[in-house]
């Protein structure tokens, strides 16, 4: 999902994220954190069912959230074990946004890494090291398609071209390299980290979808050649194309079949280097009903069937909060009941600002409502009861 510019000004999403309950507030503490001395392994694909994972070393199923969003530790207490936060925030000019928080400065003069203790990388370092010492799991973008938090075009700002240039332009891409090196070096021994995410949402509208699966499979294994030990995916929204029609039920002519995104769902879950597929559902937004999100939901079902991979519902929400509680009950039932989808996280678990209900996300559901209660504690119990086996 893209994120309102507004919402750049709250960039501790990924900063503040599980800071609370005695967590770890040093980088050293990813080198010696009690989870790492006793052991416990990073999340893989399952050895006993390819389309499931090992949590903790248990094929299981499991719900989750995302996170972009300031949230803390009382995500534990809905059973959710695997949050979704970013592992990207790139400015060109950091003096343009001068309270911001940021990763990476990209201009004129050069590539450059935060090491400022207030307001650069030692945020993302506190929220591995909480999550590694709780036990939760991180799915963590290294790049947003979206303009919120420094994304594709903060690139192109400085190595030229448009948006749609970015996957095949070299100097971005040896940019871009740089910078998964400096993040996936830094966090490859830490047992949080559940998957490295090639980018948030990737498009190349109009382009040919091969243009994404060329670049998939290249950034895909370099992130390979740095740390073998855990998955790495993708992050796309699922579009689908006429390589498709044969494999799910319900193929059509329309929007999210047609492949103008620039993306080849079926075709990347082919590459041997991403772990899993991902897909988003965003009906209203994309010019569908609600219940067309089943229909979207079986479909990525069977596609993983077919080729035997994992597939994480990896982002859902509904902007209508008169509608919210029904509409997602719906779908996550699908996913419980109708597929054997491995995973699914919602879009978002937040906790409310001092004055009141984040006002830039209409999708974000809260601590302590009837909302999370049910589409969180009571979904993310029956997702860990369901038996561990893919049978749909």
């Amino acid at each position: 999902m893209y994120i309102l510019s507004k919402l750049s000004v709250f960039a501790v999403a990924v900063l503040q994220v599980l800071l609370v309950d005695g967590a770890p507030t040093s980088f050293e503490d990813l080198k010696t954190s009690e989870l790492d001395r006793r052991g416990v392994m990073s999340a893989c694909v399952s050895t006993t069912n390819k389309r499931l994972f090992q949590l903790n070393e248990n094929t299981q199923y499991f719900a989750g959230t995302n996170a972009c969003l300031r949230i803390n530790l009382t995500v534990l207490k809905t059973g959710y074990k695997v949050a979704r936060v970013w592992g990207f925030n790139t400015q060109n000019d950091p003096s343009q946004r001068p309270y911001d928080n940021y990763f990476q400065v990209l201009n004129s003069s050069g590539q450059y890494f935060n090491h400022n203790p207030q307001n650069g990388i030692s945020r993302l370092d506190y929220a591995v090291a909480a999550a590694q010492k709780k036990g939760i799991q991180l799915i963590l973008p290294l790049l947003n398609n979206w303009d919120d938090l420094g994304g594709i075009n903060t690139y192109t700002n400085v190595y030229g071209g448009s948006h749609n240039d970015f996957y095949t332009n070299t100097a971005a891409q040896t940019a871009y390299k740089n910078y998964i090196k400096f993040i996936v070096n830094r966090y490859k021994s830490s047992s949080a980290i559940f998957s490295w995410e090639l980018c948030n949402e990737p498009r190349c509208s109009g382009c040919n979808p091969s243009i994404i699966t060329k670049w998939a499979s290249d950034i895909s294994a370099y992130i390979k050649s740095l740390d073998p030990n855990h998955m790495v995916s993708l992050g796309d929204e699922g579009w689908l194309t006429s390589t498709s029609a044969n494999t799910v039920p319900n193929y059509e002519q329309s929007y999210a079949y047609t492949g103008y995104e620039g993306v080849d769902f079926q075709a990347n879950l082919v590459i041997k280097t991403l772990d899993y597929g991902t897909f988003h559902m965003y009906p209203k937004d994309w010019g569908y009903n609600y219940t067309w999100g089943n229909t979207w939901i079986e479909q990525h079902n069977a596609i993983g069937k077919a080729l035997n991979k994992p597939i994480l519902l990896e982002e859902f929400g509904v902007p209508d909060w008169e509608d919210r509680l029904g509409i997602g009950q719906a779908w996550e039932n699908t996913v419980l009941t109708k597929t054997s989808i491995a995973g699914d996280l919602i879009w978002q678990f937040a906790t409310k600002f001092p004055s009141g209900a984040n006002p830039f996300d209409n999708y974000a559901v809260y601590w302590n409502t009837t909302e999370l209660n049910i589409l969180g504690n009571k979904h993310a119990k029956e997702m860990t009861a369901k038996w561990p086996a893919a049978t749909l």
